[in-house]
This record gives C-alpha cells, structure tokens and sequence, in this order.
C-alpha cells in the first residue's frame, strides 16, 4: 500500500486510512465479487469435474469437457459439432483460473520483488506478463501448425480443399483454445477496469472471436491459422516492451518497442492485407457454391438455395452436415470483417507512430493505447482517512485503577524508560489521561 496507515490531524485526533466507500451498482460489485474470487471458483469448478469423472456413469458426459469430440477412426480426424462447446468451456474456466493464479502469486509477487511498488503498476505489470505467457505459447503452436499444411507460403491452397469438415486434432485444439482465449478476453475486458479504448477493444474482441467461429466452422480453417499467425506475432513483443518499461528497464523497452513497431507494420498492414487481397481475388474462383452432408458423402456443387434468403449462410454456424456455401455473399461477408479490423489496427497505429515521435526526441516509449483508465485517480485517491474510533467506551477517571493496572502488569508508571516505550512530553498523569479520551479532567 502506499501512503501512511494512520495520520496526526491533530494534537488529540488520530486518521485512519480506510478503502473509500463507493456508490457502486449490484452488476458493479458483482464483477468485483467475481474478480475477487475467480481463483478460487475455477479450480473449485475445475476440481468437480474431474471429481466426476471419477464416477464411470458420469466419464461420457465429463469427457467432452477435456478431450476432443467427433473422432473418426477411419480418417484419424475430428469433425465439428455442438459438443465442442464443452472444451471452450473447460479452456475459458481454465485460462481465467490459470491467469488469476499466475497474476496473484508468481507475477504480483515477482514485480514487487523487482521495486515495483504501485498497486496499479504491479497490476499492469502482472497482465501484460501474463499475455507474453500465452503468446509464447501460442504463437509457435499456430506457426508449426502454418508451416506443417499445404498452405505454407501458398495463397492458393488456401482455399482448396473445400468444404474441409473434418481436420486435425491439432488444429481443431489450436482453433478452440484460440476461441475459448477471445471469448474469455470478452469476460476480463467487462469485469476489470476500463481503459480509454474499451470500446475499441469490445468491438475487436467480438469480431475476432466471431472471425475465428465461422472459419472453425465454414472449414477455412488454414486461412484462420494464418491470421491468427499474423495477429499474434505482434503481440510477442508489446506485452514485453510494457513489461521492460515497468520495470525500469528504459533503453531495452525502446529497443523492444522498435521491434513491436516493425513486426506490427509488416504483419498487421502488409501481410495481413496480402491475405484479404487474396479472400478478394483467389477465394471465390476455387471454392463456389453449396454442398451438404458428412465430409465423407458430401453432395455438391449446387446453387444456393432461391427461397431462403440469406439465412442459409448462418446454417453451418449450427449445423455440421448441413448447407454450408461460399458464394459472393460469403465472401464480402467475410472481407468486410476482416477490413473492419484493419481499420481497428490503423487507428491504434496512428497512435502507436506518435509514441515512436516521441522515442526519435529522445522520451521514452510508452503505450497509450489502453495502458489508462478514462478518468482513473491515482492509487492514493482511492483510500480516505477517518477519524480513528476508540476500541472502548469511555469511562470517567475514578473508574481507571493504574494501581491495578500496575499490579498485573508489572510495569510502573514512574519506569517509562524500561518499558520502552516513551511519550516525550505526555508523562504528565493529567495530560496522559486527556491524550486516551477521558472527558474528566484530572486534579
């Protein structure tokens, strides 16, 4: 904490720091509540799972939640269907209990241990360190998968192979685990503090989350591998750059900052962009029209259907061997989602060229995309000081016994050096007495 615990007004009251109490709306504190408690609420909800799955009756329904569902032994693939839900699930649970945990008691601690000594520092610190976590992770998971398929460094083959209802078990864990961390930055982005650009991020989070569903399930699973590719190679290297910046480390943090501003101009505008001219050039000559059923008796190509409308494009959203389609419609349905995000990460960067002015001057490289909350105070405004309450009633001055007091403790009152204690100008007995509370004045 910083700032004082207690605090003199005055000769005769004693401040007590407390937490300032806040007009806050029930959703307000339940957020709180659950930030407070998503530790211990999703291992207690992880432990009763596999408590569960124990029971042989129960190991059908449980095992959804942790193994991959729609296993075909003759192919040695997996298709896709509504039971991929409980893995999302199992991840979401399992990323918010793994990122709470890590932030209380190895990142947290680890900042403090290195100086830093701000509640909201310590706080940001633990969050972008926890990111570089999983993008470590994840970044070379996705880059193997990119480089092990027909599609590496090949826009063509994209697009073949359509509609790809079945895939690897690596892919298909990689494509859920990726959902599962979208939709769960969706929970963590609404129960913590807002920064400046919430709702810039809320947008983003929507769209690539539904990005990453309806190429899950349309079967553009290579080409979601790539952009995912390309997304979170940027992001290697920002959450490490704020990290270096939180711990004093300037020079390394501009360093990094330079190699975040590369990798993202060429990643996230030249490459990512390769990609959308490719969904406008390439997509629809090799894969047009409608097919239905299992991926091993698939009937197709046809017409989509005249009567229904557009709403035959939402049927592979739910339906995994029904209608899916990729017609003109499909593909300016999804251009325009990917373009948005383009305009998303054009605005961000504009900012981001600002920062680096400021580096080329001679400041330091600082984040001022998301790193402060609109309207937030700094630490200390969120604590008042109060006029200390006394632990007992008070009482007059012929009901205080110091002889007794003397008796029992051992202490006396003419000895104040042996007690170790000293109260310079107050051994006055009268002033002593006016200094604990009594109303009485003493003779």
């Amino acid at each position: 904490m910083n700032g004082p615990l207690y605090r003199q007004a005055n000769d005769n009251v004693v401040l007590v720091r407390r937490v300032k109490r806040k007009n806050e709306s029930p959703m307000k504190q339940l957020t709180r509540w659950f930030v407070n408690n998503q530790i211990g609420m999703s291992f207690n909800l992880l432990a009763l799972l596999f408590l569960a799955h124990g029971m042989p009756r129960a190991r059908d329904y449980t095992a959804k939640y942790f193994t991959l569902s729609y296993y075909n032994p003759e192919t040695g693939n997996y298709g896709m269907g509504w039971s991929d839900g409980h893995l999302i699930l199992f991840c979401i649970i399992l990323f918010t209990g793994l990122r709470a945990a890590a932030m209380e008691y190895i990142l947290a601690p680890f900042a403090k241990a290195q100086g830093i000594s701000k509640l909201k520092d310590i706080t940001r610190f633990s969050e972008q360190a926890w990111l570089s976590v999983y993008y470590f992770f994840f970044w070379p998971l996705g880059l193997y998968i990119y480089r092990n398929s027909p599609a590496y460094l090949s826009l063509h083959e994209l697009w073949t192979n359509f509609p790809n209802r079945e895939l690897s078990g690596l892919m298909k864990g990689y494509m859920l685990a990726q959902l599962a961390f979208w939709l769960q930055q969706l929970l963590v982005i609404n129960i913590e503090e807002r920064r400046k650009d919430h709702w810039q991020m809320f947008t983003h989070h929507i769209v690539t989350s539904t990005l990453v569903y309806a190429s899950y399930r349309y079967g553009y699973t290579r080409v979601g591998n790539l952009i995912l590719v390309l997304m979170d190679v940027v992001d290697l290297f920002l959450p490490v750059a704020k990290c270096l910046k939180y711990l004093g480390y300037s020079t390394l943090c501009d360093w990094m900052f330079g190699i975040f501003l590369v990798s993202w101009f060429v990643a996230r505008h030249v490459l990512y962009l390769i990609v959308c001219y490719s969904v406008w050039a390439h997509s629809l000559v090799i894969m047009n029209g409608c097919y239905t059923g299992p991926r091993n008796n698939q009937i197709g190509p046809h017409d989509p259907p005249a009567d229904s409308g557009v709403l035959y494009l939402l049927e592979p959203l739910w339906k995994s061997d029904g209608l899916v389609c990729y017609t003109a419609t499909v593909q300016w349905w999804f251009l325009s989602m990917l373009l948005f995000l383009q305009c998303l990460t054009i605005m961000w960067f504009s900012l981001i060229i600002r920062v680096a002015m400021k580096v080329l001057r001679g400041g330091g490289a600082e984040d001022n995309r998301s790193e402060d909350e609109g309207g937030e105070q700094e630490d200390e405004d969120e604590f008042v000081y109060e006029e200390a309450q006394p632990l007992e009633e008070e009482v007059g001055v012929e009901q205080i016994d110091l002889k007794n007091w003397e008796r029992r403790t051992g202490v006396k009152r003419s000895a104040s050096s042996a007690t170790g204690v000293s109260l310079p100008n107050h051994s006055d007995r009268k002033e002593l007495l006016g200094r604990i509370g009594c109303e009485k004045q003493v003779d």
